[in-house]
């Protein structure tokens, strides 16, 4: 862990973060649609009351599907991290729908080792705007936890960029730390933003405690 190479140099605190998109998704992104919206009739505040139903928790090929992605994606999460045995985790998720105007608060996801969203309906034009040029309409910004680190940042350092944005598509996914903070831009389209946002809480945490140095 934090190993040094043959010159001394070591990588210390890196933050990984998963960005990918799904082969086959068209034909899922059209039920799960239509799951999301039937949620929502029998909740009006469905975006907001994220632990009132697990909707991962239905039984429908789609939501399988789903599931099978994120528990492939987390996999691969672990690996990538170095993680290279087996992890128990539940699973619990809901959907977002996001209409004009629309956006989330910057915020984290407490008591979940990894978070992630799905993208399953992506507005394809946003209503003009002629105020402001650096609005991100429908974008998610990831900001680094490591708080005012770009304060002494120099030219070409690599760790200067305090956010990272990203444009999501139909069919993305999206895994990172819980932890960290992040904030979902206004919709600005007439068309919703529709996603599937998850947590992934590790089962008995306390086989997992790392070893103190």
């Amino acid at each position: 862990m934090y190993s040094a190479d043959e010159n001394g140099f070591r990588l210390l605190w890196p933050l990984l973060f998963l960005e990918r998109t799904l082969p086959g998704h068209e034909h899922a992104n059209l039920e799960l649609e239509r799951l999301i919206l039937e949620q929502e009739t029998g909740n009006t505040s469905l975006t907001t009351d994220y632990l009132s139903l697990n909707i991962l928790a239905i039984e429908n090929p789609a939501i399988d599907w789903l599931k099978q992605c994120i528990h492939k994606s987390a996999v691969d999460y672990c690996r990538r991290a170095g993680m290279d045995y087996s992890i128990e985790w539940s699973l619990q998720g809901w959907g977002n729908i996001n209409r004009l105007g629309d956006y989330h608060d910057p915020h984290n996801h407490p008591y979940a080792y990894l978070s992630g969203t799905y993208y399953v309906r992506v507005p394809s034009k946003n209503v003009s705007l002629t105020n402001r040029a650096d609005v991100r309409p429908g974008c998610i910004t990831f900001y680094d936890p490591r708080g005012s680190v770009n304060m002494t940042a120099i030219k070409n350092d690599p760790q200067v960029e305090p956010e990272f944005t990203v444009a999501p598509k139909p069919g993305m996914i999206l895994l990172w730390p819980s932890f960290v903070m992040h904030f979902v831009h206004p919709n600005l389209s007439e068309e919703s933003r529709i996603s599937i946002s998850f947590n992934l809480m590790v089962k008995n945490p306390t086989d997992y405690l790392p070893q103190q140095m």
